[in-house]
């Protein structure tokens, strides 16, 4: 695996680094000892499959408010989709600042979410499913969200969104309810980045 720290800081692209013979090609999809060598969660307590079958399909932005942050390793294992993540650390010289990656199988790479950060994704070819650890259990009293449509945020989506679920269509704008995670410091010391953190519901 080679890790790709991306511009908001403590999130990462993973890539897999294939071994291939006449049989195909076999990939690590997670180890344990690689992500502790970068200081990043590893108590992953559920697996998720999001399956898609039309291109457009709209999910996100998603967040759990404390004490239900959670971290997510997302996998595309087939078709493809246009992935974003946003800063929520307000102390973040980054807060509220996006990046998109696209991720699908031919790519052969992962997007390591840190707690908090809000993250959705839309599907860019029909018949798209998405695998992705989380390091906590879903709780719906601490289930958030930001809008795609957000204009604070500015997100360029590729597609018009053609599905979209009711409750992230109704997600509060960040003119009335902004994201409040508060931290130490954007970077926690020592390399681990799940420390000294946090939370309060926005």
């Amino acid at each position: 695996m080679i890790f790709h720290e991306l511009p908001l800081s403590g999130a990462f692209v993973v890539d897999l680094e294939p071994y291939s013979d006449d049989r195909g090609d076999f990939v690590r999809a997670w180890c344990r000892n690689e992500f502790d060598r970068q200081g990043l969660a590893t108590e992953f307590v559920q697996g998720n499959a999001s399956i898609n079958p039309v291109a457009g399909t709209m999910r996100g932005l998603h967040y759990q408010a404390a004490p239900h942050t959670e971290a997510k390793l997302v996998r595309c294992i087939r078709g493809a989709i246009y992935d974003v993540i946003v800063d929520l650390r307000t102390d973040s010289p980054s807060y509220l600042q996006w990046i998109s990656i696209e991720l699908s199988p031919r790519l052969l790479r992962m997007v390591y979410v840190p707690e908090y950060f809000a993250h959705g994704f839309q599907t860019l070819e029909p018949d798209t499913e998405i695998n992705y650890l989380v390091s906590a259990f879903y709780e719906p009293k601490a289930a958030c969200g930001l809008r795609y449509d957000d204009p604070g945020l500015g997100i360029d989506w590729p597609l018009p969104v053609t599905r979209i679920s009711v409750q992230d269509r109704a997600w509060p704008s960040l003119a009335k309810s902004p994201p409040s995670f508060e931290s130490v410091s954007a970077r926690a010391p020592s390399g681990d980045r799940r420390a000294g953190l946090q939370a309060r519901r926005g």
